[in-house]
């Protein structure tokens, strides 16, 4: 007998490009499962169709769109046994990228028909969900710049052409205050405050630790203070080697750390982008739950 699956699918700006991939999707997934398909509205989220295909009884839960969709339709499986199937097709699919999830829509049907799952770790921001990361300050301004016309029409490029503006334009500093489980942290003059559950190596900001890793049980904390364009341009440079090679950054403007609790105070208030999404401005309390998403995975992942 077939599984019952839900497919949650935020609908493309261009109606016939979402028919077109929804033939495509149910060509490969409806031999394997039985498939009930619902779509996001602006009254709809993602979140509340999740918890439906979960008192429904859905037996595998599938999320096709953005990292927004993905983190809110995840919210509802946290700590169930529920698999959940990720089809990118954001603008900048930064969770399939991390998990090694193929951007080409038929690979990643195959991943989840292949049927390995791994499971990682969660977060709550604020009571949100956070399968990614959530970023205060440059990150969350950049993301802000980013508007909707250019990420239709350059995709992930827009993020990059909007970084690049706001760190022309200077990066306006800010106090703030970080507290763990285990000690608490001033920095005057900080830039940016990245706290990261999981993050592909093109995030560049989350990556001032050793390898950020989402089955750790702990969040990564990175803080940049950068007060010219030449420190930034340095920093910037070794945060991405970071990235590729889990080596910590050993500079004196980038602060990093580890925890699974976090509460971030900034004066003044700064805005927060989680997970890629605008959430408002800090503060912001962030809390890792371990081990409580179980994801379908290429077989070949690097865990």
């Amino acid at each position: 007998m077939s599984r019952s699956a839900y497919l949650i699918v935020k609908p493309a700006t261009k109606q016939h490009e979402t028919e077109q991939e929804l033939i495509e999707i149910r060509a490969m997934l409806e031999p394997e499962f039985n498939l009930n398909v619902y779509f996001t509205t602006p009254e709809v989220s993602a979140n509340q169709l999740a918890h439906q295909a979960v008192e429904n009884g859905a037996e595998v839960v599938i999320a096709s769109g953005g990292d927004g969709t993905v983190s809110a339709a995840a919210e509802a499986l946290i700590n169930t046994d529920i698999p959940f199937g990720v089809i990118p097709r954001g603008t900048a699919n930064a969770f399939a990228a991390y998990l090694s999830i193929p951007s080409d829509l038929k690979a990643a049907c195959q991943v989840i028909l292949a049927g390995n799952t791994h499971l990682v770790d969660t977060a709550l921001c604020n009571n949100r969900p956070m399968v990614l990361l959530a970023g205060i300050g440059f990150e969350a301004k950049t993301i802000e710049q980013a508007d909707t016309e250019a990420k239709n029409r350059f995709g992930a490029l827009a993020y990059i052409l909007a970084g690049v503006k706001q760190f022309w334009q200077g990066m306006t500093p800010f106090e703030t205050r970080v507290e763990t489980e285990s000690q608490t942290a001033t920095i005057q003059q900080a830039t940016a405050v990245t706290v990261a559950n999981s993050a592909p190596p093109t995030s560049v900001l989350a990556h001032g630790t050793t390898g950020v890793y989402a089955d750790d049980g702990l969040l990564d904390i990175t803080i940049t203070s950068l007060q010219s364009r030449l420190e930034g341009a340095i920093a910037l440079y070794h945060l991405l080697k970071s990235g590729f090679n889990d080596n910590a950054v050993e500079l004196d403007n980038v602060n990093h750390l580890r925890a699974r609790h976090i509460k971030i105070n900034t004066e003044p208030p700064q805005p927060v982008v989680l997970d890629g999404n605008m959430m408002g401005t800090t503060p912001v309390e962030i809390e890792c739950i371990p081990n409580s998403l179980n994801v379908f995975v290429p077989n070949n992942q690097k865990n």
